[in-house]
């Protein structure tokens, strides 16, 4: 199966994701859904363990687990809305045995629309956390500002 290559790209240790909002994005007043925000910051951080070479699907199907993400906090400053060209900006900000923080945001242009604080950890098959592979840690070690390991 040959997969789609990844639409983001790194500046540094920025990566930045392009998403449009569609009709199906918004609500009746045509801003998007709040919810939607999360499936924005989703593709993202998708976006960028395939740019740094992690394969989430080979892990899942090796039954080594899966990145799932235990906290998020997220705050709204602005109302994305349908046809808007935004970019989820995203950055690893630190790397722990069995987890990582990332700081995101949507903008539009120079205006910040939301932004997030994400916590994702990668949990075996069974939902128990598990170390990350030594050659992830340092994949996400190559694209932080520090580039260390805590």
């Amino acid at each position: 199966m040959t997969l789609t290559p990844p639409q983001g790209r790194f500046d540094g240790s920025l990566h930045s994701f392009p998403v449009r909002v569609y009709f199906e994005d918004t609500d009746l007043s045509g801003i998007v859904y709040h919810a939607n925000y999360l499936r924005y910051f989703e593709r993202a951080r998708s976006d960028m363990l395939a740019r740094v070479g992690i394969d989430q699907r080979a892990a899942h199907d090796e039954g080594l687990g899966a990145y799932a993400v235990t906290q998020m906090d997220i705050k709204w400053k602005r109302p994305a809305k349908l046809d808007d060209e935004l970019v989820v900006e995203s950055r690893v900000t630190n790397v722990r045995a069995a987890s990582c923080s990332i700081q995101q945001r949507v903008r539009r242009g120079q205006d910040i629309l939301a932004e997030a604080q994400v916590t994702a950890a990668l949990l075996t098959p069974e939902g128990r956390p598990r170390r990350q592979p030594a050659d992830w840690v340092e994949k996400f070690k190559a694209v932080t500002d520090e580039g260390k390991y805590q």
